[in-house]
């Protein structure tokens, strides 16, 4: 089919056998060599201009045609990621959010795959639990840990249904201030690093962006706070992507910038703010390859690195 873009999500990428937390879940740096090797042997890379000229002037895009982004702004992005691209003249595509940034926090979403990664998921449910008892009735009103626990323990193609269960619960279900609460003692109990040292060692620093910026890298927005879009009032998803635009106007043109949805979380009304704010291209989680022809510039899809796994280190 014409104009096809098959578009591959990263996230971790290290030496996950020397990692300090090597049960992550990431790609192992190995085997982001091999597989760079195997897409340099079948496909065909494409800029970030590239594919924003061939949607918004009828081209086409070369057969076969490649885009790689990485989410999150983890510092590994500049140290093992970063060098490779440019010794394959291969430009990437980072989506940072902007929190890390401009307060040094450690991302909720990162707490929970560092919670995951210190300790076994039976001692987190068991302090999940315990933790929703204590709260059940005292300012917050959520139902029982079983009804709870069949909601949203559905397994996925990545997860287990106990691990989904801990995301979903720590990332939309309960109240925004009760869940951050619990991540931040669950953080504290299994994992055990201060905040601020943690975040200054996950992830890059403006610097290094602005570098990557002046040789051939591309930046999106990835939202300020790495909240679930669809799930914020209007008012409060324009202050995200303001505050997020605001973070990185050194390097984003504000009037063509393009918009990774964190969780790939979004709905009409979020499209529509940050189209506003000039977003000319928007990245989701659906699992697919795109197409500019037929697909919505807004709501493209992209492949997992895991879709593309076909080699031992």
């Amino acid at each position: 089919m014409g104009n096809d873009l098959t578009i591959v999500m990263y996230h971790y990428v290290r030496d996950l056998k020397y990692s300090r937390y090597p049960k992550i879940k990431g790609l192992d740096i190995k085997l982001f060599k091999k597989q760079i090797q195997f897409f340099k042997n079948n496909y065909h890379f494409v800029r970030c201009e590239e594919v924003l000229e061939a949607r918004y002037t009828n081209q086409s895009l070369p057969k076969n045609s490649l885009l790689l982004t990485f989410d999150d702004g983890y510092i590994e992005h500049y140290t093992n990621v970063f060098p490779i691209l440019k010794e394959n003249h291969i430009q990437g595509l980072f989506s940072v959010p902007g929190q890390l940034i401009a307060e040094h926090k450690v991302l909720d979403v990162n707490k929970i795959h560092f919670i995951l990664s210190s300790s076994s998921v039976d001692n987190i449910l068991k302090l999940i639990f315990g933790y929703l008892d204590y709260y059940r009735g005292l300012e917050h009103c959520f139902p029982e840990n079983q009804e709870l626990y069949q909601k949203l323990a559905i397994a996925n193609r990545f997860d287990s249904a106990d691990v989904v269960f801990i995301k979903r619960l720590l990332q939309v279900e309960l109240e925004e201030c009760l869940r951050k609460q619990m991540i931040d003692c669950l953080f504290q109990d299994c994992v055990g690093v201060e905040e601020r040292v943690f975040a200054q060692e996950l992830y890059m620093k403006k610097d290094q962006i602005e570098f990557m910026k002046r040789e051939g890298m591309s930046f999106g927005i990835h939202g300020y706070t790495h909240d679930w879009l669809a799930f914020l009032e209007p008012q409060k998803v324009q202050a995200d992507i303001e505050k997020a635009l605001d973070v990185f106007d050194s390097v984003l043109d504000r009037n063509a910038w393009i918009c990774c949805y964190p969780y790939g979380s979004y709905n009409e009304t979020v499209v529509e703010i940050a189209k506003q704010f000039g977003t000319v291209a928007g990245l989701s989680t659906e699992v697919r390859i795109a197409n500019l022809d037929q697909d919505d510039i807004m709501h493209l899809p992209r492949m997992d690195t895991n879709d593309f796994l076909y080699f031992k280190v």
